[in-house]
């Protein structure tokens, strides 16, 4: 978590700034002002980005852009790199990158995007789906395609070892010993984790949709529900409203983010009201990290 601040940063929290290792993949999501330096501070290096996400084009999620593509030149990055973003921001986002350079040793790659499914890996897929805010805005979900997990027992019950394991799981059967043992003997299901990340918005269905099923959610918490008017009028969730949003979406982790300065330095009130929807949810801080909750059914075979 770079920055936890919306519109403006305070003493203890920065713009806008997300950071996701996913693999040998990296996500930087919603670059706001100062994110080279929570970079710094968070020792991620900017070379390690694969991938820049952004929700919309309000300057507290997008002005650090030209800074971080510009560093990511100067810290050696030889990859390609793809700039994601709301189509209708294609404009905005044309002047940001012109501000970089852009530097020319830096591969960028530009995608604008709509709903759906916005780059498709090899192991994970990223899907964008629309948000409620005041200007076109998208989330974003990073999901671990399914597949199956070996059964050790299975496999030494069926004779399958060494290199056979492999061969088996890539042609789905295998004869041994005179008879034939498919993949789905020596396995189950294994469900694929999720990521979404939720910001700018008022509760809606892309949000519930990008919220389904997700192992770590995080999603914005701008008010408290005491301004759920002032919410709604500026395109906003409550910390209330996100956790009913991660508690019909049976999110397994919420963590909340993009707090207003209104309410002081002290996350912990937006902390309190989201636990009373669903208990664990947490406020997060600038620098804090978080990991992916272990995968469900972990040890069973079901």
């Amino acid at each position: 978590m770079l920055g936890t601040a919306s519109q403006v940063p305070t003493r203890a929290r920065a713009h806008n700034g997300y950071v996701l290792r996913w693999d040998r993949a990296g996500f930087l999501f919603d670059p706001g002002e100062g994110t080279q330096r929570q970079l710094t501070y968070a020792g991620v290096a900017a070379s390690s980005i694969t991938h820049i996400c952004l929700t919309h084009s309000h300057g507290d999620h997008t002005f650090g852009l030209p800074g971080v593509l510009q560093r990511m030149a100067l810290d050696g990055a030889r990859h390609e790199v793809t700039l994601l973003y709301p189509a209708e921001a294609e404009a905005y986002v044309d002047l940001l990158v012109r501000l970089a350079g852009p530097p020319p040793q830096l591969r960028l790659r530009r995608q604008p995007c709509g709903p759906g499914v916005a780059v498709d890996a090899d192991g994970w897929r990223l899907v964008a789906d629309r948000l409620d805010h005041r200007v076109p805005a998208l989330g974003w979900r990073v999901e671990e395609k399914d597949g199956r997990r070996v059964l050790p027992d299975r496999l030494a019950a069926a004779g399958v070892r060494g290199p056979d394991v492999r061969r088996l799981l890539a042609e789905g059967s295998l004869r041994v010993d005179g008879r034939v043992v498919r993949a789905e003997d020596v396995t189950v299901p294994r469900r694929g984790q999720v990521f979404a990340f939720v910001m700018d918005t008022r509760p809606c269905a892309g949000a519930a949709r990008l919220a389904a099923g997700a192992d770590l959610l995080v999603c914005e918490a701008t008010f408290l529900a005491a301004d759920a008017q002032l919410a709604r009028d500026y395109g906003h969730c409550t910390a209330r409203q996100a956790a009913e949003l991660a508690a019909a979406a049976e999110v397994r982790q919420l963590v909340l983010a993009h707090f207003s300065q209104r309410y002081g330095e002290d996350v912990a009130v937006f902390e309190a009201e989201a636990v009373q929807v669903l208990p664990g949810t947490v406020a997060a801080r600038d620098l804090d990290r978080f990991a992916l909750p272990a995968r469900r059914g972990a040890g069973r075979h079901d």
